[in-house]
């Protein structure tokens, strides 16, 4: 068995990569397509990673439309896992996690301490200004990061990337992905 170091476990090169359909969504008042750099970071890692970027837009800071952004996504049927940048500071225009905490069905408590735990390490304690959050919204892991390039490498390279990695031992979310949706 190939295995090679991950964060908080290792990677089973001997088993195949099961892709995940992956949305990712930039929120921003502030950010066009062109100056969208967190939500191009985030997309070409995803692809890099061997996974499918089945959706990538842009919505400004506003509930109901990044509410319609997620649930169009999750009704479709067409993804697996969100991961939203931006949106989660402190101002009064930080509004992801207000618009989508309230539909997880599920909130996955310790990513964002994993998260602050990491960020930690790069920011200091400016990561408390971060309410990075993450839950599961019928069926679809919904992951929240903050809006800039660091935060993006830190919770994609050291947090999700190898939760959405089927090959990550001694467990990953992709192998709960089937029973999501049990009753």
């Amino acid at each position: 068995m190939t295995t090679i170091t991950a964060p908080g476990g290792r990677i089973d090169q001997s088993l195949h990569l099961k892709p995940v359909r992956i949305a990712v969504l930039t929120v921003s008042d502030t950010r066009d397509e062109e100056s969208d750099t967190s939500g191009h970071l985030l997309a070409e890692r995803v692809k890099a990673a061997g996974h499918e970027l089945a959706y990538r837009t842009l919505v400004p800071d506003d509930v109901s439309t990044i509410r319609a952004a997620v649930n169009d996504w999750i009704n479709g049927g067409g993804v697996d896992a969100i991961i939203t940048t931006g949106g989660t500071g402190l101002t009064g225009r930080d509004v992801t996690p207000e618009a989508l905490e309230p539909l997880f069905d599920k909130t996955i408590d310790g990513f964002g301490v994993v998260f602050h735990m990491v960020s930690y390490q790069s920011v200091g304690l400016s990561t408390l200004q971060s309410r990075a959050t993450a839950g599961i919204i019928k069926g679809v892991f919904v992951f929240c990061l903050p809006g800039s390039n660091g935060a993006v490498r830190d919770g994609w390279d050291k947090v999700i990337a190898a939760q959405l990695d089927s090959r990550h031992m001694p467990c990953n979310m992709v192998e709960l992905m089937p029973r999501l949706l049990e009753t």
